[in-house]
């Protein structure tokens, strides 16, 4: 992830997270306002629920009648016309009728379209006429609909042990209830404890699902919170009536209900919006400023880090101390890069005293060893078999300083890039048993277990550079082993081939391998050599386009793997 990404990620959440809780308080606060809603409709059930109580003690003071009513009938008259009398007095009243204390109907008075729809009267099953009698008082039944009117029944015992039944009319009620409005589509309504709705035919017939409000009715809870029709949503409250199994119920479109806090919601969102929008562009700007110097001074930082000194800053991309930082990161690269220059030259002068002194002094030991035993020659004062083991010490001399002369040659070719390969086919094989062979002798000086194993029989290369570079890695094993074994292997895959050559040697540290390739490098200054044929090698390897590399663990050995790509086809 870059520096930018992360910055303005920190940016946006520092910015965005006291949000967090604000949208929780505003999610608790839209239910709480909600339930408030809910709660103004169940107190307007309530009210309703009174109403029609205070509706149904005005029935108990209307039935006044009653009293003359009974005189009436203790003297053996006509019940009939203060019936009618009553009837012409409460407009309320649909019929009336005098019952026996067994439950028939003694006589009756009241409209005749009512009168065709009720039967003679008989409640001698009726369980409930006992229990009035026992305990005088105005029982009530639940809600009906009669010729296109809400009705309901009404018994009152009277004195003499009868009782007056009665049939009353809700309409005007239920009429001035549907007349209230909460809104634009709040309603009341007397409903039924299975759900059903009363109304006549010139009233609103709400198209609500019964068994909705029946299960609505069973969870005791007095908030409807959603009430589905196959149109619209609708949320409310209901109250139990004074009216057996029926229920003031108050509805309203959820969509206006909740108007005003949709209203709100649409505020706060914009709210909300503009400030991710503004904190959105405040990040990316903030970023932006603070990522660009950081990440220019990282990656100078990093340039700097891998060796190069000439890398600067732009001082234009800062601003505040940050320009005064840059500016004094230009100078430090400035001030390392002189120091580093110098450090060059003093390490360049030594190194080259140094290669000249090994260098002068392995050229003077062959070129005085050669001159003395010419001198002794041309004495003529030796013998036959002393001249042919002088000659013998004389080319072997010479042999030393010419792979000496060749070494410096191949670094100064490596350096003009003249070291071209002319590949062909090489016998592997045979290549790697001749390079074991002539390493043979020294192997066995030093008891190690020298062995080569071939997978490969035929490789494109140069066959005397790779054969030179082999000898190289097989020479600088047995010479840094002193016990144990040095094996060469050749495999190869899909990709590459490769060549293998591990010993358990001396092994090298990681800040030995750091070094190891580098010109004139020795790792250990009391073995013999130059410093100069593990450089020479990876030239040599690099120009077939390959790879030379090690892998080492001090006291564990060290495994060096010549990897040379395969010619795609």
């Amino acid at each position: 992830m870059s520096l930018f990404s992360k910055l303005f990620k920190l940016f946006l959440a520092v910015v965005l997270m006291p949000l967090i809780p604000m949208l929780l308080l505003l999610a608790y606060y839209q239910v709480h306002l909600k339930n408030n809603i809910l709660e103004t409709h169940a107190n307007l059930a309530q009210i309703v629920s009174s109403s029609m109580n205070q509706h149904i003690e005005d029935l108990t003071w209307r039935l006044a009648f009653a009293q003359h009513l009974t005189d009436v009938l203790k003297k053996g008259g006509n019940p009939q016309p203060v019936l009618q009398e009553a009837l012409n007095a409460n407009p309320d009243f649909l019929m009336l009728a005098v019952l026996s204390p067994k439950g028939k109907e003694l006589a009756r008075a009241g409209e005749s379209q009512i009168l065709k729809h009720v039967p003679a009267l008989n409640l001698e099953q009726d369980p409930s006429l006992p229990q009035l009698a026992e305990k005088p008082q105005l029982s009530i039944s639940s809600f009906d609909v009669m010729d296109g009117r809400p009705i309901s029944e009404f018994i009152y015992p009277l004195s003499n042990g009868d009782f007056l039944y009665g049939i009353m009319s809700f309409f005007g009620f239920l009429s001035r209830v549907q007349e209230q409005r909460i809104g634009l589509t709040g309603r009341i309504y007397i409903v039924d404890q299975n759900g059903s709705v009363y109304a006549n035919d010139y009233q609103y017939k709400p198209a609500f699902d019964a068994e909705a409000l029946k299960n609505a009715f069973a969870s005791k809870d007095p908030l409807i919170k959603r009430l589905k029709t196959p149109q619209e949503t609708y949320v409310g409250a209901f109250a139990a009536s004074p009216i057996l199994g029926a229920y003031v119920t108050v509805l309203q479109l959820k969509s206006e209900a909740y108007r005003s806090i949709y209203y709100t919601n649409i505020i706060i969102a914009l709210f909300l919006l503009s400030i991710a929008t503004l904190a959105y562009f405040g990040a990316l700007t903030f970023a932006e400023r603070l990522g660009e110097p950081i990440g220019a001074l990282a990656h100078a930082a990093q340039e700097v880090s891998g060796g190069n000194l000439d890398e600067k800053v732009d001082e234009e991309i800062g601003w505040g101390e940050f320009k005064q930082l840059i500016a004094a990161f230009n100078q430090m690269t400035a001030d390392l890069k002189d120091y580093q220059v110098l450090q060059l030259q003093a390490q360049l002068s030594e190194m080259k005293e140094q290669v000249f002194r090994s260098v002068a002094h392995d050229l003077r030991a062959p070129l005085l060893g050669l001159q003395g035993y010419l001198y002794i020659l041309q004495s003529g004062k030796v013998s036959e078999e002393e001249r042919k083991q002088y000659l013998e010490l004389m080319s072997q001399a010479a042999k030393n300083l010419s792979s000496l002369l060749e070494d410096v040659l191949d670094v100064s070719r490596v350096q003009a890039g003249m070291m071209t390969p002319h590949k062909e086919s090489v016998d592997v094989a045979a290549m790697l048993q001749n390079v074991a062979d002539t390493l043979a002798p020294a192997a066995r000086q030093k008891n190690l277990e020298l062995t080569v194993q071939t997978e490969v029989p035929r490789l494109p290369a140069d066959p005397k550079l790779l054969q030179r570079v082999m000898m190289n890695l097989v020479s600088n094993a047995v010479k840094f082993t002193d016990k144990g074994f040095v094996r060469v292997h050749a495999y190869q895959d899909g990709q590459a081939y490769y060549l293998t050559v591990q010993d358990s040697g001396i092994g090298l540290s990681e800040q030995e391998i750091k070094g190891l390739f580098q010109k004139y490098h020795q790792v250990r200054s009391d073995r013999p050599g130059y410093g100069l044929g593990l450089f020479i090698s990876r030239q040599i390897v690099q120009a077939h386009g390959g790879t030379l590399d090690v892998i080492s663990k001090p006291g564990e050995g060290s495994t060096f793997t010549v990897t040379l790509p395969k010619e795609q086809k």
